[in-house]
């Protein structure tokens, strides 16, 4: 639970045939055992994500430094960067959309204002042997299937369901009558710390782990068949790029002490690091899927690139694997 003054606590969401599959969240300490996860018939990854980082935060309040560990850069930037810019355009983002899950945003954005110590995210390589980010997803994963298989109740943040009610994956959700009875105004289901009247125990973490089993054998064998390659392209910037902060990639670490500098949105984006333009086929394409209806996607993902690359910055990959972290569709 600490290394030196610090609390460190991992945290994962996780959603099984993303988006609008079941939802899984957790938290885990670094030390002590303990862990807490939850999740809903519904969602989508990046609900997880945040739900996992709210609960976190509710559950280690106090002085002591807190440093936050997780593999979503999604989850980081809507909890540091990205936050003073959308308060700015009235919570809007670079396209002029409404901004997505602002519900669960603006309660960890509380959370952390309000939290006397300090708050640091640490980002960390997802399924790379992190044992903490294993545990996490592990138990998120758990609970998703457990709630796909009415095998266990949802269980997330009033923010989360809000959030998760006014998506478009809300049709179908099981939302349990407690949960209805205080998004009406009734009593809280979950406790001032976040958690559950019921909280995860050992023998629930190891009942979540066995359960996460067979769904993670599943997705396994989805991601091998799962490539990307390129197109050459013309070297034009990606116009999300260039329209706003809320596309830049997470640092390795974020310390939300300057989370609110008035500066970041007016610093110029070519001044930050390395970026990728072009075109991208990825393969088996959304139109071969069963599910696909038609409507524009957006994506958050990452390719691993192994590959030679010419002095004016080109290269050619082929077969490069994809890992795909959260599918929304466009409004």
């Amino acid at each position: 639970m600490s290394n030196g003054n610090n609390l460190v606590v991992s945290t994962d969401g996780s959603a099984l045939s993303n988006p609008n599959g079941p939802m899984g969240w957790a938290w885990a300490d670094h030390e002590g055992g303990d862990a807490d996860a939850g999740g809903a018939s519904n969602g989508t990854n990046q609900i997880g994500e945040l739900c996992a980082v709210l609960q976190a935060l509710r559950a280690h309040p106090g002085e002591r430094p807190l440093v936050i560990e997780t593999d979503s850069q999604y989850a980081i930037n809507c909890s540091t960067t990205w936050v003073p810019g959308w308060k700015k355009k009235g919570w809007k983002n670079s396209q002029g959309k409404l901004v997505k899950n602002r519900p669960l945003i603006e309660a960890i954005d509380r959370e952390i204002q309000a939290r006397p110590g300090s708050v640091k995210f640490v980002w960390v390589k997802g399924h790379a042997g992190d044992t903490f980010n294993e545990k996490v997803d592990t138990l998120a994963r758990g609970y998703a299937t457990a709630a796909g298989k009415d095998e266990r109740e949802g269980c997330l943040p009033i923010e989360g369901w809000r959030s998760l009610l006014a998506s478009p994956y809300a049709k179908g959700t099981q939302v349990p009558p407690a949960v209805k009875a205080e998004l009406d105004g009734g009593a809280q289901v979950l406790d001032k710390l976040g958690r559950k009247k019921d909280r995860l125990d050992q023998k629930e973490q190891k009942d979540l782990a066995e359960t996460a089993v067979a769904s993670a054998a599943v997705d396994a064998e989805q991601a091998q068949s799962v490539a990307a390659t390129a197109d050459t392209g013309n070297g034009t910037p990606d116009p999300d790029i260039a329209d706003g902060q809320e596309d830049e990639l997470a640092p390795a670490f974020k310390d939300t002490s300057d989370t609110d500098t008035a500066d970041q949105e007016t610093k110029s984006s070519g001044a930050r690091g390395l970026r990728a333009s072009g075109r991208i086929r990825i393969t088996p394409p959304p139109s071969g899927s069963s599910m696909f209806t038609g409507q524009d996607l957006h994506i958050v993902g990452s390719i691993d690139i192994d590959t030679d690359i010419d002095p004016d910055g080109y290269m050619t990959i082929q077969g490069s694997p994809f890992r795909l972290h959260a599918i929304e569709v466009e409004d």
